[in-house]
């Protein structure tokens, strides 16, 4: 709300520059609400061993045995201990936070959401999900102790739906699930078929592109030819220190896989994901402004020297470094629990890195060249086309689509260097393919026909009194752009990333700040960022008919004298 706060790790004071106008709290709902019991004096958890190792000044948390090891082993290993774990304490902790997030919800003008985050992480695999509610929600949470497959939590939210009480789930951390957040099979199983496709697509609306635990989005190895794919990767070590496979855990990539399953299918994209960010922070503050960042895991990370170079583990391996918190920004109506929830459902959503970029991103078939810069535009771009989030349809006689992108800063950040449109889609030979264009540059740059790039906007970053300049860049950028690759025959998803000038990292801010040094393998500046949702194109089952009846006999089919012959060629060949 951007008040005053006080870390109780440290007893420093902070305060958001700028307040947020809705929050969500994720706590994790295994052993909802215990901790805070097993430390009030008042409580009867509070006398009882575990409460009282828990406390000890003098107990050494490094050891195996030892209460906190207990605790978060347990979670790991997906076997609760039964006197924490009982119905009636959960569903009072849960109680307990619904009725502190009602006192805070304030329409209008502050929004608390309703949600938990449901922690699956069996063998390392990070497979969490944060599920929110419409309303006030159920009785109580649903944890990985009740289990830890997604298709079970699926059903939790399916019934709670027909109690009333409307639900989405959140993919986060992607990055971190050893290749099995977005991969094509079953989680733990084989491959999913179009029930499973369904029913994922129905419950998990949207996905996580960002927070302290790196980016979710892409990575170098997985988009070679994108300049821009090296932003805040997490070096992650499953908690049993193996890194994390790249396949399958970052959103390009299902974006991607999810058409081909659509296809393959014949149903539901299973992939078909609006964005969003988080903050995963765990010392009540979410910090996602890169100049007053404390640390994200209370005293794990409560100094700068503990922030900068973490604690290795018992294998001397490091984990990454944590980054700022990100942002999520929904288009709505109005400030309130069901407007936001509704915007979520619908993925009118974009995510940031953190700065409170403003982002609307529009796509059609005969927008003007001169729509993103009128007066009308965002009630033009609604009445003509679709916002993000949205599908392409009634293609007509376009020959392609058009996008319409508006991008404004953060007035406490950078400048904006430029406006991508990553185009996703199901190329000729049925793979999945990817290609980025720049639709707007700052300073007046052009891409070189020749490279394909623009070149670099520059860096004003002195990292010596971690400061920067906005004499670069631009306050404002818009397009309107076609695209000029279009296939009708493709499937494609749109969407459009907008990259700030390089300012300091916070890792930088730190360093400065207490007189230490810079940590070599961190870099010193970051281009902060925002992602659309995207927009999809998918042709029409006569289109995609009509033209494998065109490979297949060599002739051109009209539309309308489809209906009886397809019947007969699906029956007698396999084409």
């Amino acid at each position: 709300m951007g008040k005053e706060i006080t870390l109780s790790t440290t007893g420093e004071t902070i305060q958001k520059s700028t307040p947020y106008d809705f929050v969500g709290i994720t706590d994790h709902a295994e052993y909802f609400g215990i901790m805070p019991r097993l430390l009030d004096p008042k409580d009867a958890l509070y006398d009882t061993d575990f409460g009282r190792q828990l406390r000890d000044p003098n107990a050494d948390t490094s050891a195996p045995d030892s209460a906190i090891n207990k605790f978060f082993g347990s979670i790991l290993t997906s076997t609760p201990a039964p006197e924490f774990n009982t119905p009636e304490l959960i569903k009072s902790g849960w109680a307990d936070y619904v009725k502190t997030a009602n006192k805070f919800n304030k329409p209008g003008k502050f929004t608390t959401l309703i949600a938990f985050e449901w922690t699956a992480i069996p063998t390392g695999r990070n497979m969490h999900r944060n599920v929110f509610f419409r309303d006030s929600g159920p009785l109580a949470p649903f944890s990985a102790f009740d289990s830890i497959y997604p298709k079970d939590l699926w059903t939790y939210q399916e019934i709670n739906r027909t109690l009333g009480n409307e639900n989405l789930a959140i993919p986060h951390n992607g990055n971190i699930s050893d290749g099995w957040m977005y991969s094509r099979n079953e989680f733990l199983g084989g491959p999913m078929d179009a029930r499973y496709a369904e029913r994922r697509a129905r419950n998990e609306p949207l996905t996580e592109m960002i927070q302290t635990k790196g980016t979710s989005e892409t990575h170098p190895l997985l988009s070679p030819n994108d300049e821009f794919a090296g932003f805040e990767l997490f070096k992650n070590l499953l908690n049993v220190g193996q890194p994390s496979q790249l396949k399958n855990g970052y959103i390009r990539e299902a974006l991607a896989r999810g058409m081909v399953l659509q296809e393959e299918l014949r149903g539901s994209n299973p992939f078909k994901y609006g964005f969003v960010a988080g903050a995963d922070s765990h010392s009540a503050y979410s910090p996602n402004e890169e100049w007053n960042f404390h640390g994200s895991h209370a005293a794990l990370d409560d100094t700068a020297a503990k922030r900068l170079n973490p604690t290795p583990n018992a294998s001397g391996d490091v984990a990454g470094v944590v980054g700022s918190a990100g942002a999520t920004a929904v288009w709505a109506e109005e400030n309130t629990r069901e407007a936001i929830f509704d915007a979520m459902a619908r993925k009118e959503t974009y995510a940031t890195s953190g700065p409170l970029i403003r982002l609307r991103f529009f796509g059609g078939w005969n927008f003007d060249e001169g729509l993103a810069g009128d007066e009308n535009f965002v009630k033009t771009a609604y009445d003509s086309g679709v916002p993000m989030g949205g599908d392409l349809a009634n293609r007509g006689d376009a020959s392609a689509p058009t996008f319409a992108v508006w991008a404004l800063k953060d007035p406490e950040s950078g400048n904006l260097d430029r406006v991508q449109i990553v185009k996703v889609f199901v190329n000729k030979w049925d793979r999945p393919d990817e290609k980025i264009y720049d639709v707007a540059l700052s300073d007046g740059r052009t891409v070189d026909p020749e490279g394909g790039k623009a070149a670099p906007v520059g860096n004003t970053v002195d990292v010596t009194t971690a400061t920067y300049t906005n004499d670069i860049g631009e306050t404002q950028l818009t397009a309107v752009w076609t695209d000029p690759d279009f296939d009708p025959l493709q499937r494609a998803a749109y969407y459009a990333r907008v990259i700030e000038i390089p300012t300091p990292r916070w890792s930088t801010y730190d360093a400065v700040r207490n007189n230490l040094p810079l940590v070599e393998s961190l870099p010193t500046s970051i281009q902060e960022r925002a992602w659309s949702s995207p927009i999809w194109y998918t042709p029409t089952r006569d289109e995609l008919i009509e033209h494998r009846l065109q490979e297949v006999t060599g002739e051109s089919w009209g539309i309308s004298s489809l209906n009886d012959d397809v019947e007969v060629i699906g029956t007698e060949t396999e084409n």
